[in-house]
Parts: structure tokens; sequence; C-alpha cells
């Protein structure tokens, strides 16, 4: 089968206490993707975002805009989460991208990291495990989702600062908990997460 695009898809911020979870995808056409496959063979492959110091992340992130590649992030609020648990708000950042991608499925070959799964109608899909760490599609794919979650919640930060999303990202922090202690839950926080405070 001759496929015309790769897409690599990944998420970020399925455990955090607070803030929505983002989805990255990456799409080259497909002969662009093994050109770059063997070309980045050495500084990418093996990359899982959240192994990449922030530092490193935001020079990835910088870098992917200048790649012949579309790359395209959504986001499922913890209200969404709330009402729908984590894995339907994943599944419908998902469908986001693809409805923004507006493509053929049978031109595509999709790359998925862990138990993600593409629309049902995308046939070509595979599901990797560890696939951030084996497919740089879907390395890149994770750079994007994690970046652009971790900026959202930095600007989110400036709203309800006395939480310090800034430094913990929404995670389940000594520092997080104490905070929701004192100050209890804000519009951000997914209550479905904490209901045992």
């Amino acid at each position: 089968m001759e496929y015309k695009y790769v897409i690599g898809i990944d998420e970020a911020g399925r455990g955090p206490l607070a803030g929505p979870v983002s989805v990255g995808a990456v799409l080259f056409e497909y002969d662009e993707y093994e050109k770059f496959k063997k070309e980045s063979k050495d500084t990418l492959a093996g990359r899982d975002s959240k192994k990449l110091s922030e530092k490193k992340r935001e020079e990835w992130f910088e870098n992917i805009q200048k790649l012949p590649l579309k790359s395209s992030v959504a986001f499922s609020s913890n209200k969404v989460i709330d009402t729908k648990g984590i894995v339907p708000a994943i599944n419908i950042a998902i469908e986001k991208i693809f409805t923004g991608f507006k493509l053929k499925p049978q031109e595509c070959l999709v790359l998925l990291d862990g138990n993600l799964k593409a629309p049902y109608e995308f046939e070509n899909q595979e599901t990797i495990i560890k696939g951030d760490e084996k497919e740089p599609v879907i390395s890149l794919a994770s750079i994007v989702a994690k970046v652009s979650r971790d900026r959202y919640i930095v600007k989110l930060a400036k709203k309800y600062p006395e939480y310090n999303f800034e430094k913990h990202k929404g995670y389940g922090t000594k520092v997080h908990y104490e905070m929701i202690k004192e100050h209890g839950l804000c519009n951000i926080h997914r209550r479905s997460f904490l209901k045992k405070l």
C-alpha cells in the first residue's frame, strides 16, 4: 500500500489534578518522513518528551516549526474530563485533530503511542507501546502535546497565582496538594480526580 501521509499522535496531561489533557499530532508526507527518519536516527529516536529537560523540549518545539511537516494540538478541558472521563476526553481531542487535518483516511498511515486510537475510518493505524521512544513521528507529537500544554498552564497560572501552576503544571506534587488544602479547588481543577479531598 502506498501511503501519502504519516501521522504521529501522542497525548500529555493524562495524570494531573488540574488543567486540560492535550493531544499532539505531526503530519509528514510519506517520503519526507522516510528522509527525516534516517536523518534524525541519532538525535530524536528514543526521545520521549517526558524524559527531555524543559529546555530541550522547548528547543525541539521551535525546531519542529522549521521541519517539512504540519503540527497540530487539541485540548479537552478539565470540565470535559470531569463529565466524560479521561479516556473519552482524549478521544474527543483526537477527533478534533483529524477533523482539522481534512485528509482521506486511505492515504494515511497513523502511528499512535500507548493505547491511543485514531477514528475508526483510519484503518491504517498502529498503536505502539512506548511509541514515543521508537518512532520519531510519535516523539515529535509527544513534544508538541507536552510543550503546548505546559505553555497553556503557565498562562493559566497568572489567573490563579496562589496555586503555583507554572511550577508543577497541575500535577499532584506535595506543594500542589498543600495549595489545594489552603485555597480549596479552583475552576481548572479536575474534581473527578480529587474526590477524596
